[in-house]
């Protein structure tokens, strides 16, 4: 497909091809940050509450791949990836408002009918929730990212990846900042379910506009270069993935510690500001006043804001950077400024102002890692297989998730801290074990030849 001339893209056109990832990050981002105080109110202890984040690795392991290479193949009037990113939209968005009233769901189920649901039944349909929002999220994903190289001119896909690293940034900072911003102007504090809904909207919308805006090489010119090409099966795909280039093992490497290192963060950054910054026991003797909760609460979307908007801010210059000195040089840089971040995170845990500024940090290597891993892989993709090498990389993003899920979530949940009765967890521990993943990361990429 690098025969037919692509038209080099404007500002405008970058800006209308990020916003639909605003919108999924702005989706994604609510889920990362609320999906802890709604699973914790139905019953979840932090294991279960880890457990049930296995739903994104899955999807993301099974999904990805699969709709990638199904994407390559599409042959419609609307285009080959506009389709997934449209209805992925759509089912997410349904499944982000249903899962915040899961408990009043399944409450009303039991009233309406009679069932007799067990007590865990709304604990039950939250986690099913959960499991359809990842799926869908990636459903658009996979193919999003392979349309990259489907309308994006060679020489300006680290600066299309750039735009998407500022898409993430910047839907993540709106998303988390609405809802402190209420309380803190107007003395109004916005609920779970408002802000999930919130989140709906701005997805499905967002990507309509991507949808609309973007235009897709046509079904016709596909066909004439897919003509000339034997039918690739997805194994055949996968096994030609790894014989790309010996450099391409190197990044799969760098993504496995690479997403190790930012699950920790991501999915205990909540629970971490909440029961180890605020002190908030995971279970009390006595109901903890929802005061302190809401102000605890407040405060982790406060830190993953600000993580964001440092993602936001310094997404294009990193792209420019790469530009000149290299994508392996910046990113290395970006990513030990993460890992003095996760140290300090864990050494100045009783301390908000700090944790503040040390989630700031690392918003410096989310940019990079939301952006050059993508740019230094898309060198070696061969034309007409951008869906199903994009679906097997996430396989290196998704993979790690289960490592922290299961093994960093059961440490947690061992890690008691008993205080007059009330319960909590060391859930710092999660940032020392990011640390060191994103080291042995960053030692990998120094293996990598550009």
């Amino acid at each position: 497909m690098d025969n037919i001339e692509l038209k080099k893209f404007t500002t405008v056109n970058f800006l209308n091809f990020a916003l639909g990832f605003l919108g999924l990050q702005f989706a994604w981002q609510m889920r990362i940050a609320l999906s802890e105080p709604v699973t914790s109110s139905l019953g979840a202890s932090p294991l279960l509450y880890s457990l049930i984040w296995l739903a994104g690795p899955f999807s993301g392991m099974v999904v990805q791949p699969i709709i990638g290479a199904l994407s390559d193949k599409t042959k419609s009037k609307f285009g080959r990836r506009r389709p997934y990113l449209l209805w992925g939209a759509i089912i997410a968005s349904i499944a982000l408002w249903l899962f915040p009233n899961s408990g009043d769901i399944v409450d009303g189920i039991i009233l309406a009918t009679g069932l007799k649901i067990p007590l865990w039944g709304g604990l039950l349909f939250a986690a099913i929730m959960i499991w359809v929002i990842d799926a869908c999220i990636n459903i658009a994903q996979g193919p999003y990212r392979a349309l990259i190289p489907d309308v994006v001119p060679r020489d300006q896909h680290a600066q299309a990846n750039s735009y998407i690293s500022l898409a993430i940034g910047l839907g993540s900072v709106v998303a988390m900042v609405v809802a402190p911003a209420l309380k803190f102007l107007f003395d109004f504090q916005m609920s779970v379910p408002a802000q999930f809904i919130m989140a709906a909207l701005a997805f499905t919308l967002a990507m309509a506009w991507t949808c609309i805006t973007v235009t897709e090489r046509s079904t016709l010119e596909v066909e004439e270069v897919e003509e000339k090409k034997p039918e690739v099966s997805f194994w055949q795909s996968l096994k030609e993935f790894f014989l790309l280039s010996p450099e391409v093992k190197k990044i799969c490497t760098m993504q496995f510690f690479t997403w190790i290192g930012m699950m920790c963060l991501l999915i205990y950054i909540t629970p971490f500001v909440i029961h180890t910054v605020y002190g908030v026991p995971d279970v009390a003797i006595e109901p903890v006043a929802q005061s302190l909760k809401d102000t605890a609460q407040n405060y982790a979307l406060i830190c993953l804001a600000v993580f964001n908007l440092v993602c936001f801010l310094v997404a294009i210059p990193i792209g420019k950077l790469a530009d000149k000195f290299g994508n392996k040089k910046v990113h290395i840089i970006s990513m030990l400024s993460m890992v003095v971040a996760y140290l300090c995170l864990a050494f100045f845990k009783s301390s908000p102002a700090a944790v503040l500024f040390f989630m700031g940090l690392s918003g410096i290597g989310w940019a990079s890692v939301c952006a050059l891993p993508f740019a230094m892989l898309s060198r070696y993709i061969k034309p007409g297989t951008e869906g199903s090498v994009m679906g097997i990389f996430n396989i290196f993003i998704a993979g790690p998730q289960v490592f922290v899920c299961t093994l960093v979530g059961w440490l947690i949940n061992a890690s008691v801290i008993n205080v007059a009765g009330n319960i909590n967890h060391h859930y710092e521990y999660t940032f020392y074990i990011g640390a060191a993943c994103l080291l042995a990361a960053v030692v990998v990429t120094k293996l990598i030849k550009e």
